[in-house]
């Protein structure tokens, strides 16, 4: 082979970092896809100059598709935004816990969501898309355009007693979007503080909330569990909602955002971000709370657990479905961007008390492998310059930020220094993109790292003493009984018939074409993880050494090349430690007994600011 030199740019404290080229090995498979070019991106901390992005392209200056992206058989959008039409409604649906391989657009026939994959069909599946492995900091990553490590946020979540929050210092997405006109509502989980009034949605650009503020609850009573603390995580606003009691969270939230929907002034822009619970599980007493009838619907599924998770996770698609067909009886359909994502990969049976699936990637939830953190997402809107396609575009949670800015018509350079990229042309047109590298965490608390370059990744340590460090079903493909993939269902779900009435419709050959594109094959082990490669003596032990593999060819992170690439991976790790140099330290707390519900007719709430009553 070949060793031409690989120009490896960082972008883990922001923006095109240009460090030196190395000429390293080819990696071992001549299918390795070009890398993108450098690219205006938007500044870091440890860059602040900001590159002004060009105005949106005409419809004529559309590129050509690129390797980036796979196409299917869509017909081209004509729809474009402009400065000369209405900015357009914008609804981002972030789901709890949900897995790679819980949702049909994936290849799974096991828990039908044909909602989501109407709009994944007809929009784009963000196959190349990564969050953070756990909840708080995508959060946090989503509301910032920050890594984690640039706000504090990067060690475990947020717990209901720790009297902190997402840095009131920092400026948040709705805030921005604000400015630029748009009225801005939350509907769902929060979990980045309320330990003061201040940290809470109302006080941070949200003109209105109903939902939880803490990580989790249950379904029914809408109580959460932080041992040994326990109560009410329901409020609307600032008020505890107590009438709620018994309704089922994912339908609470459905029904908020169709009325927030249906009240607003479609001559102004909305932005709804509506944050599920699903499927995160609940409390241990109800760890998977679902409706019996819609449990009963995945009798196929042999595992009891994962019929429950499954039910949840059908709940949340009709959520889906239902929004999309509010908007379109408001006539906002054809004037939206529609962002669908999970905040970190699926906790497997076992872990957390839920049963998703991640197959056939390695890792789960809180873990740096891909199955911790390539998240399930799709981007949906009939602005698309070229919809109906497999997105190979390197993406992550921080660039929604710009990226949604410039949709809704604002100047990503005019942002304060941020990590993310504005990536909407690439994204509408079919271009490169512009990120050349994730950062995937940091933790030094925890002693775990891990970065992407192009096709190369590095991980170093290991959460939970590696113990989910293995892959873990189910495939939902060699099921006793495994049912037939049901296009039908798709193209005549709510979401595939408000598809077709807003201009982009679905048919069976797209359906089926862009589905095999989006399956991760890993090669044809595929499903044989107990080979020399994973057990012998080149295997990963992230514990003992850092590992290396080539994400492009290997996404199922079995192959360490560690000791074939040296050169690469010393010089990831050099990196790792030029972006931990600019990390703040982790914010957080030790837990403060003044937050016990008890203490507050036990309720969750702003406990900082009040004296304990008992």
């Amino acid at each position: 082979m070949l060793p031409p030199a690989l120009l490896l740019l960082l972008v883990c404290s922001g923006r095109a970092s240009a460090l030196s080229t190395v000429s390293v090995p080819s990696p071992p498979s001549s299918s390795t896809p070009p890398s993108a070019p450098p690219a205006a991106e938007s500044s870091s901390p440890s860059s602040p100059a900001t590159p002004t992005p060009p105005p949106p392209p005409t419809p004529s200056s559309a590129s050509p598709p690129s390797p980036a992206s796979t196409s299917g058989t869509a017909a081209p959008s004509t729809a474009k935004p402009s400065a000369a039409r209405q900015k357009p409604h914008i609804v981002f649906i972030l789901a709890d816990d949900l897995g790679w391989n819980d949702v049909g657009f994936h290849g799974s026939n096991q828990i039908p969501t044909p909602n989501l994959d109407a709009l994944a069909y007809s929009g784009l599946i963000l196959n190349n898309y990564y969050v953070t492995p756990i909840c708080t900091p995508t959060r946090a990553a989503l509301m910032t355009g920050k890594y984690p490590i640039h706000t504090g946020m990067q060690h475990t979540v947020l717990f209901g007693a720790e009297p902190r929050g997402l840095p009131l210092s920092e400026t948040l997405l709705p805030q921005h979007l604000r400015g630029q006109g748009y009225d801005c509502r939350i509907v769902g989980k929060w979990h980045l503080g309320h330990w003061r009034r201040e940290y809470t949605p109302t006080r941070r650009g949200f003109r209105s909330h109903l939902g939880p503020w803490t990580g989790h609850h249950d379904y029914f009573d809408h109580t959460a569990v932080e041992k040994p603390y326990w109560g009410l995580d329901m409020r609307r606003d600032l008020r505890p909602a107590w009438d709620l009691h018994g309704r089922y969270s994912t339908d609470v939230f459905t029904e908020e955002a169709e009325r927030v929907i249906g009240a607003h002034n479609a001559s102004t822009p909305l932005f709804l971000y509506l944050a599920h619970v699903a499927p995160h599980s609940g409390n241990p007493y109800n760890p998977l709370p679902a409706h019996d009838e819609d449990v009963a619907k995945h009798d196929i599924i042999p595992n009891y657990q994962r019929r429950r998770y499954a039910a949840m996770v059908h709940r949340l698609d009709e959520s889906v479905g239902r929004v999309v067909e509010a908007l379109r009886r408001r006539n906002m359909l054809r004037n939206s961007v529609i962002v669908f994502s999970t905040d970190n990969g699926g906790p497997a049976e076992g872990f957390n008390i839920n049963a998703a699936s991640n197959w056939p990637l390695r890792g789960v939830k809180h873990t740096l492998w891909e199955g911790g953190v390539r998240g399930a997402g799709l981007l949906w809107s009939p602005l698309l310059a070229r919809p109906g396609r497999v997105s190979r575009q390197l993406m992550h949670v921080t660039d929604w930020l710009p990226t949604l800015y410039r949709a809704a018509g604002g100047d990503p350079g005019a942002l304060p220094a941020i990590d993310g990229v504005d990536l909407w042309d690439a994204l509408s047109f079919d271009l490169d993109s512009n990120r050349t590298s994730v950062l995937h965490n940091i933790d030094d608390v925890f002693g775990v790292a891990a970065l992407t370059v192009g096709q190369w990744k590095i991980v170093t340590g290991a959460t939970y003493n590696g113990t989910w460090d293995s892959w873990y079903g189910p495939s939902g493909r060699d099921d006793p009984v495994v049912r037939q993939y049901d296009v039908a269902s798709v193209v005549g779900s709510l979401a595939g018939k408000a598809a077709l009435a807003a201009g982009t419709p679905l048919t069976p050959d797209l359906v089926w074409g862009l589905r095999e594109l989006a399956e991760v094959n890993c090669g044809a082990e595929d499903g044989d993880h107990t080979g020399p490669e994973v057990s012998g003596p080149a295997a990963c032990k992230p514990l003992l050494a850092p590992c290396l593999f080539n994400v492009a060819t290997d996404p199922c992170e079995r192959r360490n090349l560690a000791n074939r690439f040296p050169a690469v991976l010393q010089h990831l790790r050099q990196m790792l430690r030029d972006v931990n140099s600019t990390a703040v330290p982790p914010g957080n707390l030790p837990w403060d007994p003044k937050a016990d519900p008890q203490h507050w007719d036990h309720t969750w709430t702003n406990f900082g600011d009040y004296e304990k009553t008992s």
